[in-house]
């Protein structure tokens, strides 16, 4: 459908601060801090598991490794 345009240490740091943010929703924040960050939270997780993200297309931006060009 969308083709990736996160390389593997963009998914990995998305990842970790997602889940730094998720724990951090649970487990100190209260009030519109808990919900905002339980919003970016998710975003970031589910960029970090299908490896595109929606603003980088608008802006051109492409972290993937470019593949060689195979040769016939």
């Amino acid at each position: 459908m969308f083709t990736q345009n996160e390389g593997t240490l963009d998914r990995g740091i998305r990842a970790v601060v997602g889940i730094v943010l998720l724990v951090a929703t649970f487990m100190g924040l209260s009030g519109l801090w808990q919900i905002i960050a339980g919003v970016v939270a998710v975003v970031l997780l589910a960029t970090a598991i299908f490896g595109v993200c929606p603003l980088y297309s608008v802006l051109g931006i492409n972290t993937c490794p470019v593949k060689p060009a195979t040769r016939r």
